[in-house]
């Protein structure tokens, strides 16, 4: 889906709202930002405004990331959407249920580095 300023747009979905908005004061340059507090509204969002990527927190109320990044990517319609996992989390078993039961396209643990955030979007959009 095209918008009018050509930027691609970013889907960042993390419960908590300073994650969120330090989140998106990163990318807001480069990229249009949506937000989501859940996976549920992730889901919804995904699917209503087609986002070009999409970073996913884990722990999150209603639904929590792995099952949300399941459901987009089991629907034709957004499988094609590529995930980056963020969380605080790194357990191997949490990585190997993201990346290889879930879907997930990668996996970032916080705090990560803006750098290799960029890079790894960047990355991931190129090979859309």
């Amino acid at each position: 889906m095209g918008n009018k300023t050509g930027k691609k747009t970013v889907l960042i979905v993390d419960d908590e709202e300073h994650v969120r908005s330090l989140l998106s004061r990163i990318l807001s340059n480069s990229y249009n930002i949506i937000e989501a507090g859940d996976g549920k509204l992730a889901v919804d969002l995904t699917h209503s405004q087609h986002p070009d990527i999409i970073l996913m927190d884990i722990m999150m109320p209603r639904m929590n990331g792995d099952v949300a990044c399941h459901i987009i990517k089991s629907n034709p319609l957004t499988s094609n959407i590529p995930v980056i996992m963020i969380t605080a989390l790194d357990h191997d078993l949490n990585r190997k249920l993201s990346l290889d039961i879930m879907g997930a396209n990668e996996y970032i643990t916080k705090p990560f580095e803006t750098q290799a955030l960029m890079e790894t979007i960047n990355k991931l959009l190129a090979n859309k």
